[in-house]
């Protein structure tokens, strides 16, 4: 099991002032306790991961992330395949390694960026956009597994989206779907400002209907996210440049969705956020990635957790970046 605790220790202080008006030596001790603090912000800290797709299956909470491998100091995104952690407490994190990279695809050539895994009649579809062989820029594929930490196989052999897809065109990123309590699924993706959506067939491997246009999320920039509460569907996506997180709420996974507001703030040291929204033992948690790694940073990124909050109307609280996580003080 892997570890990601740092302790930090407050001492006790004393302060002392001294004499009155009339010359009394009245000593003034302000005494803060010892206290110790966990910080599990970021989560991993022996390699840089960033775009966490989080998924909640048997009691154990399995975040699905890339990785950052670029020199420090050099610009520009270098990330060959992607990781799979687990836990069973929010707060101790085992490694699985890398579980899929680009080459577990044929018709993939680069740029293992952001996805998405979710489980569907025992099995696990591992959404993931690469940049194509031979199809304009970027493609969306889908792996699959019988367990949710691999093998993973290339599901279909080609990809599920490309530049070719009608109404597909301009940059196939960050992929989200969402299996509703029905069993339909959905998948939502989009960059560059462009957000779209299509329905998928029961084998989780091809589209059913055409690809649309999404309307109303005010800002839109990329990494769309889909969850569902009490009723409730919500689209958060990032916004904007250096992006903050937005959302929408809708009465349907098709929309139209309405504009809510900011569910997260800029991070530090990244100017890209990305996120994913989960619900483990009655309580709502926010991943998102940030640079807070020491020599971290725009395309040295690392996966952080914070407790999430809806108001009663089911409007979402703006989470509160902490170092200490999801930790607590002992």
């Amino acid at each position: 099991m892997y570890k990601n605790t740092a302790i930090l220790t407050i001492s006790s202080i004393l302060f002392l002032s001294s004499c009155d008006k009339n010359n009394n030596d009245n000593t003034i001790i302000n005494e803060f306790p010892t206290q110790t603090v966990v910080i599990n912000n970021p989560i991993i800290d022996h390699l840089f991961t960033a775009d966490p797709a989080g998924l909640v299956h048997n009691e154990t909470v399995y975040i699905y992330t890339g990785h950052d491998e670029q020199v420090y100091g050099t610009n520009g995104f270098l990330m060959k395949d992607w990781h799979i952690f687990s836990s069973k407490n929010m707060v101790d994190w085992k490694d699985h390694g890398a579980a899929m990279s680009v080459s577990t695809f044929s018709w993939a050539k680069a740029d293992a960026w952001a996805g998405q895994c979710v489980e569907k009649a025992g099995r696990f579809y591992w959404y993931v956009p690469m940049a194509h062989k031979t199809i304009g820029w970027f493609g969306i594929g889908v792996a699959v597994s019988d367990t949710p930490t691999g093998p993973f196989v290339d599901a279909k052999g080609a990809a599920l989206i490309t530049d070719k897809t009608p109404n597909s065109i301009e940059l196939n990123i960050d992929p989200t779907v969402f299996v509703d309590d029905d069993g339909k699924a959905y998948l939502y993706w989009g960059g560059w400002g462009y957000c779209r959506m299509v329905k998928l067939k029961e084998n989780m491997i091809e589209l059913d209907g055409d690809v649309v246009d999404v309307p109303g999320l005010s800002g839109f920039t990329e990494a769309p996210w889909l969850h569902k509460k009490k009723g409730i569907y919500y689209l958060s996506y990032a916004s904007g440049f250096p992006e903050k997180i937005s959302y929408a709420t809708s009465s349907s996974p098709l929309g139209p969705w309405t504009y809510k507001g900011v569910v997260n703030d800029l991070v530090k040291n990244s100017p890209t956020n990305h996120q994913s929204i989960i619900e483990f033992k009655n309580q709502a948690y926010f991943i998102y990635h940030n640079g807070g790694l020491y020599s971290g940073g725009e395309f040295r990124r690392s996966v952080c957790i914070d407790s999430l909050f809806y108001n009663l109307d089911g409007t979402i609280k703006q989470v509160k970046q902490t170092t200490k996580g999801v930790g607590k003080v002992l």
